[in-house]
């Protein structure tokens, strides 16, 4: 099968290669893919920001394809079926534990940018009807990121939902809070995307460079209250200000590390307003499943900003790691 190998921890190492095709075994099934997206943990991956990664690998962690075989003992799949893998196979549900991210795809197992990949049939949950391959690539990470940020609010009507710029999982959670029917305010350096996050529903649109103290805005939209969730997609830059941007008793949901993780904060807003400050690491096999009928449910489309053909894969590494230029998600189509 043809593939992309990453050879050493650098954006330049990415050749095209031809390997044995892989074959399903017990429990698992043969996946032909047909697209991939990138988060930045693939960036981090590549920079050598990651640990426990040897090279060569088959890199990025999302993707979707179809079922091409099916390996013994599998039998509520079928051939053709169209599919997206979760990245980390062995978590299949519950509370995150250390097995359940020890495998992961596109670090310590065969990531997406294969023709084939063989994966335990438990790990596959199936692509909404109304996506196509590329779109359904984006789910994995970003789209259960943001599913289990709203879920960990308990968005509803009546909520506020304050996002930070417009990658992948600020736009899934600005689409899965509109669903809940909560007030979304939206923070990002350009006009542009502002503007196409009001067409996809943001409700207050706040320029971060023109609006430094855009927790002060926050709080002045929503007459002193604050939001009830803060998806916090920076990291160590932005952190104090969004404490200060959360309502008493929010949930400030921590996802992102874009600007670095070190940050010296003041613990007072935590305990004042006794604040929930939650990790996350993506989900589980189970939490992908409820997002995806969550997205089939709603009809909500994915947000991808460009396509590139797999023989680009470095040129779309490069665009993720400028940082800032992309509205949604980065694809790379088979």
């Amino acid at each position: 099968m043809k593939a992309i190998q990453l050879t050493a921890p650098s954006l330049t190492a990415f050749r095209q290669t031809e390997l044995p095709d892989p074959k399903a075994g017990r429990g698992e099934v043969l996946v032909r893919l047909r697209a991939a997206t990138l988060n930045f943990v693939d960036v981090a991956i590549a920079t050598g920001n990651f640990p426990g990664v040897d090279f060569p690998l088959i890199p990025v962690t999302d993707g979707a394809g179809e079922i091409a075989a099916l390996g013994e003992g599998v039998s509520d799949l079928a051939v053709g079926n169209r599919v997206i893998p979760h990245f980390m196979p062995n978590w299949q549900s519950g509370a995150i534990t250390p097995r359940n991210v020890a495998a992961m795809r596109g670090v310590t197992l065969p990531g997406s940018l294969a023709e084939y990949v063989a994966i335990p049939a438990t790990s596959l949950v199936a692509l909404p009807a109304h996506l196509d391959f590329v779109q359904g690539a984006a789910l994995p990470i970003a789209a259960t990121t943001a599913w289990n940020a709203v879920r960990s609010a308990s968005v509803r009507p009546g909520s506020v939902v304050l996002l930070l710029g417009t990658g992948g999982v600020s736009i899934f959670a600005l689409q899965f809070a509109k669903a809940a029917g909560a007030t979304v305010i939206l923070a990002s350096s350009s006009d542009e995307k502002l503007e196409r996050a009001r067409q996809l529903g943001a409700d207050h649109l706040i320029n971060y460079r023109a609006t430094p103290a855009w927790d002060d805005e926050v709080l002045k939209l929503t007459e002193g209250r604050g939001a009830d969730l803060v998806v916090e997609t920076v990291g160590g830059a932005t952190i104090a200000r969004s404490l200060n941007a959360a309502a008493v008793g929010g949930t400030v949901f921590t996802v992102g590390f874009i600007s670095g993780t070190a940050s010296s904060i003041d613990l007072l807003p935590i305990i004042v307003k006794a604040l929930r400050i939650v990790g996350n690491n993506t989900g589980s096999v189970a939490d992908l499943a409820e997002a995806a009928r969550a997205i089939a449910a709603h009809r909500i489309v994915p947000v991808i900003d460009r396509v590139f053909g797999i023989g680009d894969t470095s040129a779309a590494y490069a665009e993720l790691s400028a940082g800032g230029r992309h509205f949604g998600k980065l694809a790379i189509a088979h």
